[in-house]
């Protein structure tokens, strides 16, 4: 006898448009895959007049979120946001009904409360497409590396922005050349700040942390830089120097606990995450026997996101059929978050100098006074007795870091700091 689990889908947008899809064109598949028929019994929208295509039927379609929760086995969230998200998903775990989510914002500040209320209940909480898209990298940590100790996670897993600094970097283009053919195109939202201000790739370092290191971790504990003061000069540079700027996710821990850490960042042409193009994600993962490891693929888009929310489907659907719920598991003791000065980092500098004798041997010595030492130095002569110096220090704590520039700020030979960005890799 086939066994049916009735789906509650929230949210009927780009992505929620596509799972419907799925779950009604490869009805047969999932079946075979899942051990059950997954049966659509409501689609959850605001707008319930709208016309929803060819693969949602206008009689599934409800504005009642609660009578569908309490109606179905399974509920996948996309609708986004805080609230009514967070009420509808309380909801539905509190009713045992497993859940499938891609709210990266709400996981980010929620995780820990609703992880435990999904276990409380025997039910799971499941958010793969809340990270990179397409790419398979929560379960991984979760589940293929559970018997090794992941060190370090690092990747690009915004791709809006990797699309504007790719293409500054491809052709010579400033910032905001660029941001506007990203809007043009959709890869930018008419407020664009949760992709350049960095607010999206900090949910989803909160999310690879919780996953890697096994305790919660929350946005407000990431430290956070965007891509608006990268400029077609700082671009430039880097290309001089062999290196491509991403705006990456930094993740790693310590005996003393993790660092969470997102801003533009300097690495090396010949690093995997230079090759990484357009709008698509990557992230780098480094395991003490693994090794190195990176996953790779579209970061977005309706199809690419709707397959992530379906394996986590086809898993919930198939432990909720062996009475197996599989919460996600953190650590009973959890780990320090640690401030981002505590960072071992190396810094790349532009600063605009007076160019006379002895200005080089000035700046200098603030470093060696500050106990960071200078891998690189680079004079570009300028108009008007004016130079731009440009320097890679080799690595320190951005404690140290931080003090140095401030004290060559203060020098009267420096009229100003045009670039500070952090440098990964070799």
């Amino acid at each position: 006898m086939t066994i049916t689990l009735k789906v509650a889908l929230l949210g009927a947008g780009t992505v929620g448009a596509e799972v419907a899809r799925i779950l009604t064109q490869d009805a047969a598949q999932l079946q075979a895959r899942s051990g059950a028929a997954l049966e659509l019994s409501a689609v959850v929208v605001r707008d319930t007049a709208a016309d929803r295509g060819p693969h949602i039927p206008r009689e599934l379609v409800s504005s009642d979120a609660e009578a569908a929760i309490d109606g179905a086995d399974l509920v996948i969230e996309l609708m986004g946001g805080l609230e009514p998200a967070s009420t509808y998903i309380r909801r539905a775990l509190s009713r045992g009904a497993s859940v499938v989510t891609g709210n990266k914002a709400l996981l980010a500040e929620q995780g820990p409360e609703l992880f435990a209320l999904a276990a409380e209940n025997g039910a799971e909480l499941s958010f793969e497409a809340a990270v990179a898209g397409a790419i398979p990298i929560l379960r991984p940590l979760a589940e293929s590396l559970a018997g090794d100790t992941v060190t370090k996670v690092m990747g690009i897993v915004n791709g809006s922005t990797n699309f504007i600094l790719d293409k500054m970097d491809r052709e010579g283009a400033d910032l905001e050349a660029v941001m506007a053919e990203a809007s043009a195109l959709g890869y930018l939202e008419a407020d664009p700040s949760a992709d350049v201000e960095g607010h999206d790739a900090a949910a989803k370092a909160a999310l690879l942390a919780t996953l890697a290191f096994g305790s919660g971790f929350s946005i407000d504990q990431v430290h956070t830089e965007g891509i608006t003061a990268v400029t077609a000069a700082d671009v430039e540079a880097a290309r001089a120097a062999d290196q491509v700027i991403k705006l990456l996710a930094v993740v790693e821990r310590s005996e003393a606990g993790v660092l969470m850490r997102v801003h533009p960042t300097l690495i090396s042409r010949e690093h995997p995450l230079a090759a990484v193009h357009g709008a698509f994600n990557a992230v780098f993962v480094e395991a003490q026997n693994a090794g190195e490891l990176m996953f790779y693929g579209p970061g977005a888009g309706g199809a690419p996101t709707a397959s992530a929310v379906m394996g986590d489907l086809v898993m919930a659907a198939r432990h909720r059929l062996a009475g197996s719920a599989e919460p996600t598991r953190l650590a009973a003791e959890p780990i320090a978050a640690l401030p981002v000065q505590d960072a071992i980092t190396r810094y790349a500098l532009a600063l605009d100098v007076a160019d006379a004798p002895g200005v080089l041997a000035r700046i200098a010595q603030v470093f060696a006074d500050h106990g960071v030492s200078i891998e690189a130095m680079r004079q570009n002569g300028h108009l008007d007795g004016a130079a731009e110096l440009r320097i890679i220090t080799h690595a320190g704590t951005q404690r140290a870091l931080d003090a140095t520039v401030a004290a060559v700020n203060k020098l009267d030979v420096v009229t100003g700091i045009t670039s500070v960005m952090r440098v990964e890799g070799n």
